[in-house]
């Protein structure tokens, strides 16, 4: 039987730019509200771990409610370009899909951090529109290592909610504390971003794009680390962080056996049986 022809999902497309835009203006707004000299924020909450730590859950937060949404529903809300990456990994998402998911995540990261300027004016200037920074002790390659490390955690833990038929109702409520403790924990070295999307909005706001490598790098191997780690033949991931059961067209349900990443382990497996067989001869 032939495989049916890719079709573009346009309604999936455009719903992952507006959430992708929602989730840039709120949640970076929530940034420049915690953390612009002069908050309110700062008098009620001096501690600046404590700050990172509510930042990071209204961030997560905002997250879970548009994944909860009716924009959510069409398109699974992944809001970022690593997430829709280890979905395809994982065999749950189309090729065609992931090009046009992450033009459409990119397109509203801009779109959403073009609003925070006469939103948020002096105050969000001040914090170079909530722009993820490496920090200048560590230097750009401990923040590529950071992003690495909390982008694995943040898309191996949705892989493996989603790839478990009991906890996969539970993955909008896992994000919201996961990101509020990788916030808080990481934020110092990189600024958590985990999303190439979430950090070149405020970064070409703020005419910084020079650092957008870190970006780009840490979250990229993060999710196909992730993705590696987390896939298993007998699996089957849902390309959607809520309404998992809603999937008309068949796009977001893959099986893991059939996928990138469990071709990918097939082939290391192979490698490392032939590289055994090759020291016990010569043994």
């Amino acid at each position: 039987m032939t495989a049916p022809a890719w079709r573009p999902h346009w309604a999936a497309y455009g719903a992952e730019l507006l959430g992708t835009a929602l989730l840039i203006f709120l949640g970076v707004g929530a940034v420049i509200a915690d953390f612009a000299p002069g908050s309110p924020v700062a008098g009620l909450l001096p501690d600046p771990l404590v700050r990172r730590l509510v930042t990071g859950l209204l961030f997560g937060g905002t997250g879970a409610l548009i994944a909860l949404s009716p924009l959510g529903r069409i398109s699974g809300a992944h809001l970022d370009p690593v997430l829709s990456l280890g979905f395809w990994l994982a065999g749950s998402l189309g090729a065609g899909d992931l090009a046009l998911y992450a033009a459409a995540q990119v397109a509203g990261g801009v779109g959403g951090a073009l609003l925070l300027p006469p939103v948020w004016g002096s105050a969000g200037r001040a914090v170079a529109f909530g722009m993820t920074l490496p920090s200048p002790a560590g230097g750009p390659w401990a923040a590529v290592a950071g992003e690495v490390l909390v982008t694995f955690a943040l898309v191996g833990g949705i892989l493996w909610f989603v790839g478990h038929p009991r906890l996969r109702r539970f993955t909008p409520a896992l994000i919201p504390p996961l990101v509020a403790v990788l916030v808080a924990a990481e934020a110092p070295w990189s600024g958590t971003s985990m999303n190439p999307a979430r950090s070149l909005g405020p970064a070409l706001v703020s005419h910084q794009l020079q650092i957008m490598w870190i970006y780009v790098l840490g979250p990229v191997v993060g999710a196909v680390a992730a993705a590696l780690l987390v896939t298993r033949p007998g699996r089957v991931h849902v390309a959607k962080l809520a309404h998992h059961g809603h999937d008309p067209a068949a796009r977001f349900h893959g099986a893991a056996a059939d996928s990138p990443a469990a071709t990918v382990q097939g082939r290391l497996r192979g490698a490392g049986a032939r590289r055994e067989k090759e020291s016990h001869r010569q043994a």
